[in-house]
């Protein structure tokens, strides 16, 4: 079990240094980043000053000077994270933050040396998502969700509600696996940013990047006929507040989803198709991609779809497509 970054009381910090402050500000401001992505390099940032305290008996870290390191103090840094049972990619993640700061500091004109140039970072095994095979994908979308639709609605809802709520979650099922969002993308989605006629969505990803993302045959279909409902449903009803209702999901009290609730209805349908133990959005997301690049999409192209900043992060998805090909490979050629 991971224990925390061992320092005393007199080390503990209930803010950070006022560099790094300045430098998660910089963030903020200049890179608009998630404030996700912010706490992260809040908490890699402060656990590093913590331990520089404690390694130098220090009461407080203001005005240090960070001339005065070595790549010695790294490595040291590095062996009390894997002492308290960090693993080696939360190790990495944590390298990579102090050398972005450091970097950050030197075009400030503050003095750091090169510290970090002759740390390598510890290796780790890369994680390849799961996704449901092809197959998997048409029985979710050919038998499962029509079969559970039709079952579908809670206890006690009328007609209307059940009709309102099965094609809503329909339509965010076929929009999840067909656009690859990610569930914060799609709890987002306003009426407007959807165009059924030019077959497009609009999305604001991390750090509200924009981007615009086809939508599939399937998923136009599905979402023209949850706007009807939900037209008809709302005008019969009277639910919900104009304000809320901007949002393309609502709830049946007209009130925007929460990605709990997207998790819910995801898990529902998925549970009857794959034994994956993550049932989540994020699988209909990872199918997306992977079932783009096994049909010869390029690389590039999925990668500005899933809104990546960087081709690296799209490339993981590779690693299963090279696995689908060497088994192709294997069970084809006479002397594989």
């Amino acid at each position: 079990m991971k224990q925390p970054m061992p320092h005393s009381g007199e080390h503990s910090f209930s803010e950070a240094p006022l560099p790094v402050l300045d430098f998660l500000g910089t963030l903020r401001s200049r890179r608009n980043l998630s404030g996700h992505t912010i706490a992260a390099y809040r908490t890699d940032l402060l656990q590093f000053h913590v331990f520089l305290a404690s390694h130098y008996g220090l009461d407080t870290l203001e005005g240090f000077d960070y001339a005065s390191l070595s790549s010695s103090e790294i490595r040291l840094f590095m062996a009390a994270m894997l002492k308290t049972g960090r693993g080696a990619r939360s190790i990495a993640r944590k390298i990579s933050a102090l050398r972005t700061f450091f970097r950050y500091l030197q075009e400030q004109g503050v003095q750091a040396g090169p510290v970090l140039s002759g740390i390598l970072l510890p290796r780790y095994a890369t994680k390849i998502p799961g996704f449901l095979t092809e197959k998997q994908a048409e029985k979710l979308f050919t038998e499962v969700i029509p079969s559970g639709i039709a079952g579908s609605g809670r206890k006690g809802a009328n007609a209307e509600e059940r009709l309102f709520e099965s094609e809503r979650d329909r339509s965010i099922l076929e929009l999840l696996y067909g656009s690859g969002l990610r569930v914060s993308e799609l709890t987002g989605l306003t009426t407007g940013d959807i165009d059924l006629d030019a077959g497009f969505v609009k999305l604001t990803g991390k750090g509200s990047k924009q981007r615009i993302v086809p939508i599939g045959k399937q998923a136009i279909q599905a979402l023209k006929k949850y706007f009807e409902v939900r037209r008809n449903f709302f005008r019969i009803d009277r639910k919900g507040d104009e304000g809320a209702l901007s949002f393309a999901f609502v709830t049946r009290k007209g009130k925007k989803l929460y990605p709990m609730f997207v998790q819910r209805v995801t898990r529902k349908y998925l549970v009857s198709v794959t034994e994956q133990k993550k049932k989540n959005p994020h699988l209909l997301r990872h199918s997306f991609a992977t079932h783009l690049l096994n049909s010869g999409a390029d690389i590039r192209s999925v990668s500005e779809m899933l809104g990546h900043t960087n081709l690296s992060t799209t490339e993981i998805y590779t690693h299963v497509t090279f696995e689908r090909l060497r088994d192709v490979y294997r069970k084809a050629h006479p002397t594989a």
